[in-house]
């Protein structure tokens, strides 16, 4: 099956936002993805907007930057989600650029190793468990969703490097490649 899609850029100012899902839905696109970028807009609220506005369009967020995020929030806010428009919305997170990540104080000093206790952690969450872990970094105890989706949807990483492309065939449920990723990089 092809799916057919279409990204709009975090540059797309927010009042804009309704008109670019109408036409991509109107057009017959199947998907929209969208991204959270520092410093334009949050990647949760232009997707619920989306979302709300079109009767079935596929939303993509790619990417949620993780040291931003913590991980119940974003288990609550993609479980919200997917119980409001179930089966329209793909996740993806990623250790975010690292120079922004510094910019805002949440620069990890091992990015891979956040980017691993975050997707076990959202991922368990998504699927209704109870999580307790003590990572590095993922700090839960006894967290569990009030609300979990019907169903564990996909958590896809972004994955650059071959220490994050092999991290995502890992943990993720399948990867995000940015526009420089070479087929050299992808195959190692």
């Amino acid at each position: 099956m092809t799916t057919f899609g279409a990204t709009c850029i975090p540059q797309v100012p927010p009042e804009r936002l309704r008109e670019v899902a109408r036409a991509a839905e109107d057009e017959g696109l199947d998907e929209l993805w969208l991204w959270e970028d520092c410093f334009w807009g949050g990647g949760v609220a232009t997707a619920a907007a989306v979302l709300a506005w079109t009767a079935r369009l596929r939303v993509g967020i790619g990417v949620l930057p993780v040291p931003l995020r913590n991980v119940a929030l974003t288990a609550m806010e993609t479980a919200t989600l997917h119980r409001l428009f179930p089966g329209r919305l793909t996740v993806g997170v990623g250790h975010g650029v690292q120079d922004w990540m510094g910019q805002v104080g949440a620069r990890p000093e091992s990015p891979v190793t956040l980017l691993r206790e975050y997707i076990e952690a959202l991922r368990a969450l998504l699927r209704g468990e109870q999580v307790t872990t003590h990572g590095r970094y993922v700090h839960l105890d006894d967290v569990q969703l009030g609300w979990p989706p019907a169903a564990a949807p996909e958590v896809l990483a972004a994955a650059r490097g071959p220490r994050t492309l092999r991290l995502s065939g890992e943990v993720a449920d399948g990867s995000i490649l940015d526009r420089v990723t070479t087929r050299e990089e992808f195959r190692t």
